[in-house]
């Protein structure tokens, strides 16, 4: 896919006020660590995570994405009733129905005609949503699309917890499927894509994006609602990891050939923020430098959908990019699917 007229116009992102560092998490789990002879420290030794952060109990993921939303409405890049489509793009959702993006447009005060809707493609939302609204941009459906995405780990990382203690019959072996829960953050981040003609001072162009999806192996990570508003989900990490990484080489392969670059082009990457094992695995896969790399997992941890793109507001508000440099996305999610996308900064 190749897109000709689409800008990045601004991103913000908000980060939830209740830091849960993992040796909290693992004091939580002190009794279970204890039986099984388990190591303090381990989870982030393995994952190289210190902390995630949460949101306040009950909070909706709707809430979430309009704080995204609101901040970056403050900049005032553009008008409110300037935006044509809203995409709400997390695994979150507050309700099966309505659409979650319809609290999110109320909340906003966003024009009657906007159109709205949700995109939901586990940890690739969020770029999902960025190829859609590309194409309608380039199409000329419209001028400005608004994305949001957020995010509540909250509840999956507490039944995590709650359940791994309740089960006296874990073993070092059993546990595998729950260590993946333990990585989980919260957080909120919003962008808007527009076309180059009415954009002031774009922060990137968006050129090039192509898809590589193998739902072969889509039982390898499956979440679901529990009861009381929980949520539960169960991960082969070991599997997912290889599995991951043979689509992202085939991804790799289709991205090198639609935009013309090579593993030296890039002057920054950017991938899926699940933890350093996964980082560093990608990058000797796909033969690029991990001095490229800018991560925010480190202290967010994996916050689905909203990982990558938060990690780009990021590293653009810490001015990370530089006139004419070149950033790389690299998205692996659940599914499995990966997304590659190629900016111009």
């Amino acid at each position: 896919m190749k897109f000709n007229n689409v800008v990045i116009e601004d991103t913000a992102y908000v980060i939830p006020p209740e830091e849960v560092t993992s040796d909290i998490v693992e004091q939580k789990l002190s009794p279970l660590y204890e039986r099984l002879k388990l190591p303090f420290g381990r989870l982030e030794l393995m994952t190289g995570i210190k902390s995630r952060f949460h949101w306040e109990p009950n909070t909706l993921p709707s809430q979430a994405s309009t704080l995204a939303g609101e901040k970056l409405l403050e900049k005032g890049s553009f008008d409110k009733n300037e935006v044509d489509i809203l995409i709400h793009s997390s695994v979150c959702r507050d309700k099966l129905e309505p659409a979650t993006a319809s609290y999110v447009h109320r909340n906003l005060g966003l024009g009657n005609d906007t159109q709205i809707l949700d995109v939901s493609n586990a940890c690739l939302g969020f770029l999902n949503a960025m190829i859609l609204g590309a194409g309608m941009i380039d199409s000329g459906q419209c001028k400005r699309v608004l994305i949001v995405s957020g995010e509540n780990g909250r509840p999956l990382l507490e039944q995590t917890i709650k359940s791994m203690l309740a089960d006296d019959s874990l073993t070092r072996k059993t546990i595998k499927p729950y260590f993946a829960n333990l990585t989980i953050g919260s957080g909120a981040v919003a962008a808007t894509l527009c076309h180059k003609s009415i954009c002031k001072k774009p922060k990137a162009t968006l050129d090039v994006a192509v898809v590589e999806t193998n739902t072969s192996f889509n039982h390898l990570c499956e979440g679901d609602q529990a009861g009381d508003n929980s949520l539960v989900m169960q991960t082969d990490s070991e599997e997912l990891l290889k599995a991951g990484i043979l689509v992202a080489n085939k991804a790799w392969g289709k991205f090198k050939l639609a935009s013309g670059w090579n593993e030296q082009t890039a002057d920054t990457i950017i991938t899926h923020q699940v933890g350093k094992a996964h980082r560093n695995l990608l990058y000797q896969n796909l033969n690029l430098s991990v001095d490229k790399d800018f991560s925010s997992f480190e202290t967010l941890g994996n916050t689905g959908s909203v990982a990558l793109p938060i990690t780009l507001a990021l590293a653009i508000e810490q001015g990370k990019f530089q006139p004419n440099n070149k950033a790389a996305l690299l998205g692996i999610g659940s599914g499995l699917s990966s997304i590659m996308m190629s900016l111009q900064f």
